[in-house]
């Protein structure tokens, strides 16, 4: 997948409130089940378990079973690409807006 594949499928992931709610959540357990998740959420178990798929499938999470126990975890790296990619997009348009002020501010 190209590095806009991966930022348009984190995006889209990240879109949703709940699905925010448990990367913010796994980011301070560290791991921890669907069950323990839906405790946490005004969703049933059913939807934190939708919700774990989609971001399993942009890459955010990943799973891992612990005997009948399926645990989820966060990965870093698609959140991190992200980061840089929204960092580069804000950069030229400050370098954008900055000319623009400096042409108002010139008279031009």
């Amino acid at each position: 997948m190209t590095e806009h594949g991966e930022v348009d499928e984190v995006l889209a992931a990240l879109a949703d409130p709940t699905r925010r709610q448990l990367v913010d959540l796994l980011g301070e357990r560290g791991e921890a089940s669907a069950t323990a998740l839906a405790a946490a959420l005004p969703v049933s178990r059913q939807a934190v378990v939708k919700h774990l798929a989609v971001l399993e499938n942009a890459g955010l999470v990943t799973s891992n079973r612990v005997g009948r126990e399926v645990r989820f975890a966060i990965r870093s790296e698609p959140l991190a690409a992200t980061a840089r990619w929204l960092e580069s997009r804000a950069a030229r348009w400050d370098r954008r807006l900055a000319a623009i002020k400096r042409r108002a501010e010139s008279g031009q």
